[in-house]
Order: structure tokens, then sequence, then C-alpha cells
């Protein structure tokens, strides 16, 4: 018992100054988490180098095992949103599912979109479509502002190779195939009921604010909704003569996802002796649907497939900025590997682990519930789901019958809490949206966050009884 309070002690202090130090001091969050592992290692007996050893190993095992995979997946969506890609999509969509139902399109353009691309990228790229709808058809700007921000959030927080579901998946040491399949599992409902929401709220809180400031977010109609969708459409076939053709920007979302697929289910379908395949098949299919292989046939569908013309420069910088900024992710998502090596090589996993398994509380809540204080207290989701994926990995290893991909969603996941004045996407959201009292702001987002946050821990409740 005394193992056990020490270990908890040692890896409170830790936690509390982590979140204190990203919150109310200059220190970065890589910083953070480092000094935090450090403490919580001295806290647990380790001798000091023995310490240092261990967040080096545990640094490096996480980047080698992601590191690539997140490089080449910001180059990706670098050149889809540079190259009108993300935008070829969108009017797809809106023209597939026809007009009155425009807010459904932009959720599920923000779905797909959000994959490859940095979210607050994919706002700002079809923010002028948010505009352009509503103001030709009538439409609630915050109806279809909502729900593209909705459904770009969702698969941002849980499908790779966005950085923080990935950076779960490395630490937990999950397959990316599965955690992209379970993530698109349970944030579908979650995108459904915060569609609905956009519907029926757009309009309201748009009255509300015209009521309390006197502004006016609403657009009005130029004309009737079937003319004001056929001019749409007819704008559209103007802009799709500069986008490139639907297949070439689906093609490198869809190829990698396809390849990872195609080894998971395999391999899986092989060890549960559904079907027997052939060793050379399960081989080639074994290193064509490996992430780095997958993902690097995507970069390769995207440069080759959306640059055409574009000079072999301008295509190289275009991937060196994406990878420039992913460069504080891989040090962030690097450091929580650490933290939680030294969590296993201490014993403190153990004993913690120990006491969590007693707990009158399921399992798969922990690692939800870690990521939930930490967004509320920091603000960001990927350091939220780094922090909780690095402290909850190594205890629930200990933890009998745990489902590990649903816990590394659930780090994920828990992470959609509130999103409030601390989260640099509230503020794109809102301020692009213009919409600026606190109370009316709160409404548009965060309401909507919290939505999807109860949504999928209820999701994730339902996956770990049925799994």
């Amino acid at each position: 018992m005394n193992t056990e309070i020490t270990a908890a002690v040692g890896l409170a202090a830790a936690v509390a100054l982590l979140i204190l130090l990203v919150l109310k001091t200059k220190v970065h969050a890589v910083l953070a988490l480092v000094i935090a592992a450090s403490i919580a290692g001295l806290a647990a007996g380790m001798a000091p180098d023995a310490v240092i050893d261990t967040i080096t190993a545990g640094f490096g095992s996480t980047l080698g095992t992601i590191g690539l995979v997140i490089g080449l997946g910001v180059m990706m969506g670098r050149i889809l949103e540079v190259s009108g890609a993300a935008e070829k999509l969108a009017y797809t969509l809106i023209r597939w599912l026809g007009k009155r139902k425009e807010e459904w399109a932009m959720a599920a353009a923000g779905f797909i979109i959000s994959i490859p691309i940095f979210v607050d990228s994919a706002f700002v790229i079809l923010q002028p479509l948010v505009k352009s709808l509503a103001r030709t058809t009538g439409r609630s700007v915050l109806t279809l502002g909502i729900a593209l921000a909705g459904g770009l959030i969702l698969t941002h927080h849980a499908v790779p190779p966005t950085p923080g579901p990935l950076g779960a998946a490395g630490i937990f040491g999950v397959s990316i195939g599965e955690m992209i399949m379970w993530g698109l599992i349970l944030t579908l409902p979650a995108g459904v009921l915060v569609t609905l929401y956009a519907k029926v709220m757009g309009p309201r809180i748009e009255a509300m604010i015209e009521r309390d400031t006197g502004e006016r977010i609403a657009a009005e109609p130029e004309q009737s909704p079937a003319e004001a969708f056929e001019e749409f459409q007819q704008r559209a076939d103007e802009r799709d003569r500069e986008l490139p053709s639907l297949f070439l920007s689906v093609l490198p979302i869809l190829l990698p996802i396809v390849l990872i697929f195609f080894n998971t289910f395999s391999a899986n379908l092989t060890d549960a002796e559904v079907i027997d395949l052939p060793e050379g098949f399960i081989s080639v299919a074994a290193f064509l649907g490996n992430p780095v292989i997958a993902l690097l046939f995507g970069v390769l569908a995207a440069v080759y497939g959306l640059t055409r013309n574009q000079s072999r420069q301008g295509t190289l910088d275009d991937m060196e900025q994406g990878v420039q900024a992913a460069g504080i992710i891989l040090l962030v998502t690097g450091a929580g590997g650490a933290l939680g090596e030294v969590l296993r090589e201490s014993g403190s996993a153990d004993a913690i682990g120990e006491t969590v398994a007693g707990l009158p509380l399921p399992t798969i809540l922990v690692p939800f519930l870690i990521a939930t204080v930490v967004r509320v207290i920091q603000g960001s989701g990927t350091v939220a789901i780094i922090t909780s994926a690095s402290i909850s990995a190594p205890i629930l290893a200990q933890v009998p019958d745990v489902n590990m991909v649903l816990a590394a969603q659930a780090a994920a996941l828990g992470s959609l809490f509130f999103g409030y004045f601390n989260d640099s996407f509230f503020w794109v959201v809102n301020r692009m949206l213009g919409v600026k009292n606190a109370k009316h702001q709160m409404l548009v987002w965060s309401v909507p966050t919290t939505i999807a946050w109860a949504t999928t821990m209820v999701m994730l409740l339902i996956a770990s009884v049925i799994v």
C-alpha cells in the first residue's frame, strides 16, 4: 500500500506541476511534460540517471513509431489545402445532397476534410463557402458554420493521421487501422447530433444576437431557394474549372485508408481463422498497409495528382511548410511518450493500475476523464490527448480485459469537452462567423463540443460492453 500511495502522490504532484506550468508560466508544454516525467520518476524512487535514460528512450520509441506518419500526414494535408482539393470535395457534397440540406453537406465535408488537414486551416478555407451559401440561399450562417466546425472537430480529435489521435495510438501501441475505424464509428452519432443542434439553434442564436446587440448575422435571401441553389451550382461550375477533379482530390485521402484497412482486415481475418490467405499475400498487405508506406502513397498521389500546374520548388515549399507546422506536435508527442515510459519503468503504473482496477468506475473512462480535465484547464485538444494517453496507457496496461484501442479513443474523445476561451479553434470559429458576445460564442461552440463529448462518451461505454 505504501508503494501505491507513494506512486499516486508522485504522479499527482507531477500532473499538478504539469498543469501549473502550462497554464500559469511561460514554460512550453514540451518542457512541462519533461519536467513532470522527471518529478514522477524521482518521486517513485528511480535514480536520476535512470530517469534521464528512460525519458530519452520513451521519447525516441514514441516518435520511432509515429514520427514519420505525422510528417507524411501534414505534407499531404498541406497539398490538399493549397491545391483546392478541400473546396472541390465541399462543392461536390453540396451538389450531391441537394438544396435545403446544405448543413449536412458542410458537416460531411468537415468530417472528411479534417482527417488530413489541420482543423483551423480547414475552417479558414471553407468559411467563405459558408458565407456564400448563406448569402445566396438565405440559410442561417451559424447553422452552416456550426455544422462545418462540428464535422471538422470530430475527426480532428479521433481519426489519424491527425496528430492527436495518431499520438494516442502510438503511446497506447495500437493499430492505426483500428484507430481510424473506431474513430469513425464513435464520432458519427455525435456528428449527427451536432448538425441537428446547428439546424435548430443556428437561426435562434442569430435572432438572439440581433435582439441583444442590434447586429445582424443572418443573410437575407436574394431569391427563392430553388433559384438560389441553381445560381450556386452555376458559381460552383465556374469555380470547378480552377479546381482539381473529384477523383484526384479524394485519392490522397482514401488511398492510405484503404491500404491500412486492407492490412488490418486481412491480418485479423487470418488470425481469427475466418479465411486462409497465402503467406505472400499477407506479407504484401502488411507492407502496403503499414502506415508509413500507406501515407507515402497518399503523399505521392497528392504531389503528382494535385500539383501539376505548380513548379517543383513551389510544391517542395508547401510540403516543408506543413512539416514546420508539425514540428511542435512531434515534440509534444515525444515528450508525452517520455512521461508514459517513466510511469512504466518506475513501477508507478503497476501500483496505480491495481487501484484503478478496484474503482467503481468503468475503466474506459479513466483516460476519457483525464483528457476532459486537462482540456478544461489548458485548452489545447492535442496536449490534452497526449497528456491523457501518457498517464493512462501504462496504468491501463496493468488492468485486465481493457480494449486498448477504445482506451486510446477515450483519451482522444475526452478532449472534446466544452471548447471555450482558452481554445484557439473557439476563436477561429466565432471570429470568422462574426460572433462577438461571450454568451453567444459559447452557444455557437462550447455547447456543440459538449454535445459531441457526451455523445462519444455514451458510444465509448456501449462499445466497451460489446467489444
